[in-house]
């Protein structure tokens, strides 16, 4: 297979997909006309998007065709005209160091570096460690994560899409998120072992990135534990199945953030510049309360 070349070839290997697929079990529980779909987008989206390893990575058949498939997920029914705007994936073989910036309480500038398995850019690349996204455990998804930035940071969905956005409101989205945010800090400072990683204390935006990973990796227990926050974001990723989900009826889609939640400055801890960054695999807890 050939990653990048014509879109129009629209064509995979298939014993090539057999063999990535077999390591994503996530993909185990799509219907065959939703996994036919996804391997037309993994198609156009390796046609459109530039990958590129860094420190010396080969990026072989198979490093595509897991980032693009894992990447695509997201989007099956939102379309790739969600990833507009930027074509850069880079590779790094494990977790990458970047300097950082944070402003403290005083107004002053702190310098930092600090080791990231991933990293997203508005209207810039995705950035992940190759070894992280071989940690495909459930919950735990540094492809969907940062992907999950993009579509609120750059994407959202076309005008084709918001014109079915009638059952689905602003008000519910930011009333739920919002809720739930403040439910898992609660649990997070409170020092309760959470199956969901305490790194989405941090900031709106990273909630809605790990939630993202639990929605598409562990969605029964996603599910279970939050039922409505599931019921949003199945309207949001416009009622993706995945294995064993909770019954819904809207196929309503929405576009990126409309109530400006993920964006918000009211919270204790915002992101360090521009950019949204995903640590390694979940090990300690995160307060949400500032230093």
């Amino acid at each position: 297979m050939a990653p990048q070349a014509d879109a129009e070839e629209r064509r995979l290997d298939e014993p090539l997909w057999q063999r990535v697929a077999s390591k994503l079990s996530f993909l185990r529980g799509l219907p065959e006309p939703d996994t036919a779909r996804l391997k037309d987008l993994v198609v156009l989206f390796l046609a459109e998007k530039e990958m590129h390893g860094a420190h010396g990575l080969a990026l072989t058949d198979e490093v595509r065709l897991s980032i693009a498939a894992q990447a695509c997920l997201p989007i099956l029914n939102l379309g790739l005209d969600v990833y507009h705007g930027w074509v850069g994936v880079i590779v790094y073989p494990g977790e990458f160091r970047v300097q950082k910036e944070e402003v403290d309480e005083h107004g002053v500038v702190h310098t930092f570096e600090e080791e990231l398995a991933g990293e997203a850019w508005p209207g810039g690349p995705v950035i992940l460690s190759w070894e992280d996204v071989g940690m495909t455990e459930r919950g735990y998804n540094v492809v969907i994560h940062e992907f999950a930035h993009k579509i609120h940071m750059d994407g959202g969905a076309t005008k084709a899409t918001r014109r079915h956005a009638t059952a689905w409101t602003r008000r519910n989205w930011r009333k739920t998120l919002e809720s739930a945010y403040e439910r898992f800090c609660a649990e997070v400072d409170s020092g309760e072992p959470t199956f969901i990683d305490p790194y989405a204390s941090e900031h709106p935006a990273e909630f809605f990135a790990v939630m993202s990973e639990a929605f598409f990796t562990e969605s029964a227990v996603l599910a279970r534990d939050w039922p409505e926050l599931y019921t949003q974001l199945t309207l949001f990723y416009s009622r993706i199945r995945p294995a064993r989900p909770a019954s819904q009826t809207d196929r309503s889609v929405p576009w990126k953030d409309p109530s400006g939640f993920l964006r918000s400055s009211s919270h204790a801890v915002s992101l360090c510049g521009s950019d949204a960054g995903r640590r390694g695999a979940p090990s300690v807890g995160v307060s949400c309360q500032p230093s």
